[in-house]
């Protein structure tokens, strides 16, 4: 590789000096003794130039030698004599060349001579009429003669070539008996008479064609002589003729004019006279130019102008008119519609005083019919006023019944602390008074009792309750999130503290399985997260704050969870089947904090629907915080499925108030 890479240029060595890669710079640093070429100086060595120079050699030293070359061929392997192997000495022909040497001289003509050879060859057995010939003429007309195909010699300057085997087959021919012989004299006689016919012949018809050129060059003389007279006649007519068509294009401009004033309703033929004019004009322009022979260019451009001129004009005029008349019609247009809009207002003038004078006597007896309701309205507000006083009575004794038992219930555990304060006065003045390892059991043994005693009093009197409530509601399979709901929106007092009670006892449940982990953490236990979680949130920063809202923009949520209403599951049976078809499905539409529409769909009554503004005494007083529905997984629904349902079910689209803008 090496040895074989060409010498750069100039432009290309400065191009691999500059390159920024060390590797491809070393590639083409000049190695020691050899000169960077110079910018300016033929000192480019290639390798071209270096074969020459030992080609030059190698030839110089072949011919200050005599060398001698000797092929042999190995007949066998075996070194014996008169062994031949065939396909071993075919091998070594086709490596020495001799194959191809031998294909050649088959495919050429390897037998040669020249023309007088031949012609002294066989002169002295030719006729005297034949020796006459030139040496190629004769040897051209003896091969004819032989009948000699034409692919087994070719003719040269002063030689003629043969194929193969031929020149024996024509020397044969030639040494043959006298008899053929004559015949083959006679048979150069006929082809040179016919060569010499056939020249007689070709000459005739060069001089036809010859004489066919001649007069075919009189007659382009004739054209040529034409052309120019038509170029000379046109040079001096084409200002005319040019004019001429020029002009005659404008009449393309008549039919259009024509077809515009045909549309106008007035003034037809005022307008239909002047195309005329114009059109005259141009047949006038036409006939003056064909007429006149001495006429200018310039007179011919100024026709055309004018009458351009004119066209322009009458168009101008006709447009104008064209406008005129429209304006006219649309100004009537518009009477005609005014005269229609005022008809048009008169009865429906009319039509609103007979409307008015119906809703007049509509709202009369309206105000009739509403004076009589709101009679009938207030004698029944005035009964319901009267039973629900009554209910208030009730349950204010109620109340009051169980305020009694609950002051009594305090003054109990009062009585029991200050029993217990007592009884520990009692024991430290015993401790005193006797000696501390006797007083210390006794302590011991009073302190002991009279914790039992109050635990037993307390856990008596809780547990008997608790007992009540747990035997009428069983809270055990209930969930977080049922017992927080029904904390948060039920009525049922008893169900209230039951709730309550369960969720405070599954509180501490929770607390102490904490705190035992807490101290299995501290005892060297290891985490439930690995240490790289516990390390990427160590790392990670703070949240970005959340986008500020508008004040005037409030929040609309929208929530969904199912309900069970008091009452329901007392007589049921515990099969979650007839659970299900006994539970409905509250909606609610909070706007900011506050509920703007609720919905109660109850799988065996008529859905109640509630609007706030309308039926605030009826609809939930939380807010959305206080509900705690937002932390409530599941609860939360889109826009669309609350619009679905409170379409579905006979709402009425829900119009946002917005708050007024302070000036």
């Amino acid at each position: 590789m090496d040895k074989n890479n060409d010498a750069l240029t100039v432009d290309l060595a400065e191009l691999m000096d500059s390159s920024k890669d060390p590797f491809t710079r070393g590639l083409f640093t000049p190695k020691a003794g050899e000169e960077r070429p110079q910018r300016g100086k033929i000192t480019l060595i290639s390798l071209g130039a270096k074969f020459k120079v030992a080609l030059e050699q190698l030839m110089d030293k072949l011919r200050s030698t005599r060398s001698s070359f000797i092929r042999c061929i190995k007949p066998n392997q075996k070194m014996q004599p008169k062994i031949f192997n065939g396909g071993e000495i075919l091998s070594q022909l086709q490596c020495a060349g001799m194959v191809s040497v031998l294909d050649l001289m088959q495919g050429g003509f390897p037998s040669r001579t020249a023309f007088k050879d031949l012609y002294d060859m066989y002169s002295n057995v030719l006729p005297p009429a034949l020796k006459q010939l030139e040496p190629r003429i004769f040897c051209k007309a003896l091969f004819k003669a032989l009948g000699l195909s034409e692919e087994d010699f070719q003719f040269g300057v002063s030689k003629v070539f043969f194929r193969p085997g031929k020149f024996a087959e024509f020397d044969t021919i030639m040494k043959a008996d006298p008899e053929n012989l004559v015949t083959m004299v006679n048979k150069v006689v006929d082809w040179l008479l016919k060569q010499r016919w056939k020249k007689i012949a070709w000459a005739s018809v060069s001089c036809l064609k010859f004489a066919a050129k001649i007069r075919a060059r009189a007659g382009a003389a004739v054209t040529v002589q034409k052309v120019i007279r038509m170029y000379l006649s046109r040079s001096v007519h084409e200002p005319r003729y040019i004019g001429v068509r020029n002009i005659s294009n404008l009449r393309a401009q008549i039919p259009t004019l024509i077809d515009i004033v045909d549309k106008l309703p007035k003034n037809k033929e005022k307008f239909l006279k002047s195309v005329e004019e114009c059109k005259q004009h141009i047949d006038d322009a036409v006939n003056k130019i064909k007429g006149t022979p001495t006429i200018d260019r310039n007179a011919i451009n100024k026709m055309g102008e004018e009458i351009q001129k004119a066209l322009d004009k009458n168009m101008q005029a006709i447009t104008k008119e064209q406008e005129k008349q429209k304006l006219a019609e649309e100004a009537e247009r518009l009477k005609r519609l005014a005269e229609e809009m005022e008809r048009e207002r008169l009865r429906k003038e009319k039509e609103e005083q007979e409307r008015v004078a119906a809703e007049e006597e509509a709202r009369r007896l309206r105000e009739m019919e509403q004076l009589r309701k709101a009679e009938a309205d207030a004698e029944e507000k005035r009964l319901e006023a009267a039973r629900i006083q009554a209910e208030k009575d009730d349950a204010n004794k109620k109340l009051q019944a169980q305020r009694l038992a609950e002051a009594k219930r305090i003054k109990e555990e009062q009585d029991l602390i200050e029993q217990e304060r007592r009884d520990q006065e009692l024991a430290m003045r015993l401790a005193q008074d006797q000696g501390s390892q006797a007083m210390n059991a006794l302590s011991a043994e009073t302190q002991a009792s009279l914790a039992a005693g109050r635990q037993t009093l307390k856990r008596d009197f809780g547990s008997a309750k608790k007992e009540a409530i747990h035997k009428k509601h069983d809270l055990s399979k209930w969930k977080y999130a049922d017992l927080r709901d029904t904390i948060n929106t039920s009525c049922d007092i008893e169900l209230l503290e039951a709730c309550r009670e369960e969720f405070h006892r599954r509180l501490k449940v929770y607390h102490a399985w904490k705190m035992k982990n807490a101290k299995k953490a501290k005892e060297g236990e290891a985490d439930r997260a690995p240490p790289a979680l516990h390390a990427a949130a160590q790392n990670r920063g703070a949240a970005p704050p959340p986008p500020k809202k508008k004040a005037s923009e409030r929040p609309q949520r929208y929530f969904r969870i199912p309900f069970v209403r008091p009452g329901d599951n007392a007589g049921a049976s515990d099969t979650k089947q007839s659970q299900y078809k006994k539970r409905g499905w509250w909606y609610a539409h909070f706007d900011g904090q506050w509920i703007a529409r609720q919905m109660e769909l109850h799988p065996d009554k008529p859905p109640v629907l509630l609007v706030a503004g309308k039926d605030d005494m009826e609809m939930c007083e939380l807010s959305l915080d206080e509900t705690g529905l937002s932390r409530k997984r599941g609860a939360e629904i889109l826009p669309r499925e609350f619009e679905e349902e409170w379409r579905a079910h006979g709402g009425q689209p829900y119009v946002r108030a917005t708050p007024a803008k302070k000036k």
